[in-house]
């Protein structure tokens, strides 16, 4: 199906501009603020005592608001992304995170495999959110949109291709 067939779509109930941001945990924002600018090279502002606003490579952010107490780890679907250019970028950023867990507090680092048509590792760090480092064309998921609904598996489906994506 291509995005042309949206022939029934509807006027949305609510007028939104921008889909501006989303919202992670910390135990510790001084840890995890060199953790976002040292270790992933975001871009970091204070925005209050108990949160930072981080970004990188667009205008989309994430609050990181200090939660002491956290109790559970972020789950595997509802991990970040990070978008790279080449599996050859992907095992470059997972040796580095390999190298440097111990420093950052990172665990569960999985190896890089082709899934979902993309080639990924994940990992969680210190305050327990997940990660993933990916393959993706330079306006990441972009281009799913052009293609439009996906009929059967999807994404999901093992022969499923990506753009600039080695299978």
């Amino acid at each position: 199906m291509d995005a042309s067939s949206n022939e029934n779509k509807v006027d949305p109930a609510l007028k939104l501009n921008f889909l501006s941001h989303g919202t992670l945990e910390s135990k510790d924002l001084e840890r995890a603020r060199k953790f976002y600018e040292e270790f992933l090279g975001c871009e970091v502002v204070r925005t209050s005592p108990i949160s930072l606003l981080i970004r990188l490579g667009g205008n989309h952010t994430y609050a990181v608001v200090e939660q002491k107490r956290r109790t559970e780890k972020m789950g595997l679907l509802a991990h970040n992304g990070f978008d790279v250019e080449t599996q050859e970028d992907v095992d470059a950023a997972h040796k580095t995170t390999v190298e440097q867990a111990d420093k950052w507090g990172l665990t569960k680092i999985s190896k890089p495999i082709l899934q979902h048509g993309t080639y990924s590792f994940y990992f969680w760090d210190i305050d327990d959110n997940c990660w993933e480092i990916l393959t993706n064309p330079k306006d990441g998921y972009r281009w799913l949109f052009d293609e439009g609904d996906q009929e059967g598996k999807g994404h999901l489906d093992k022969k499923f291709v990506r753009p600039g994506v080695k299978t």
